[in-house]
């Protein structure tokens, strides 16, 4: 029983996701702490206020309504959204984007008659089961005469 849940905890899928929870909390606390200290005052300058929404309300019949911790709430989502998305996201697209592979543009492809693998609807011979296959319109010419080894 034991066993089982040792290779459970020790499969890769779980350690890397461990490892990620830990890494979100830190990169939390850090692009947190940018917004608190660098964006938020930006806002406030441009609102013409400090910035600190947490203490306005407006009252109804006698009941207190706090929607300035709400206005805060919203405020900080929209700068971390930002800040994650022009920091992390748009850096990390242009690597990609950069370093990424050529994807290769596959081929018409055809089912064989003998085992229905799908091949490359040019191919001569089936590579799985090795099958003679009939030539299909498309095929460029000269391939009727090519010497066949």
């Amino acid at each position: 029983m034991l066993g089982g849940f040792r290779s459970f905890v020790l499969r890769g899928n779980v350690v890397d996701l461990a490892v990620g929870i830990v890494i979100g909390a830190a990169f939390t606390a850090v692009v947190s702490g940018f917004v608190k200290a660098f964006l938020t005052p930006i806002v406030g300058l441009a609102a013409g206020a400090t910035g600190d929404f947490s203490h306005k309300a407006f009252t109804v019949g006698g009941t207190s309504f706090p929607y300035g911790g709400f206005i805060d709430a919203t405020i900080s989502f929209l700068l971390v959204s930002c800040a994650v998305y022009f920091l992390v996201v748009l850096p990390i697209n242009k690597l990609h984007q950069r370093f990424a592979p050529h994807q290769d543009v596959q081929a018409d492809k055809r089912d064989c008659p003998q085992c229905l693998n799908p091949v490359p609807a040019r191919a001569r011979r089936c590579g799985f089961c090795t099958s003679g296959l009939e030539p299909v319109d498309g095929t460029a010419p000269g391939d009727e005469e090519r010497v066949r080894v």
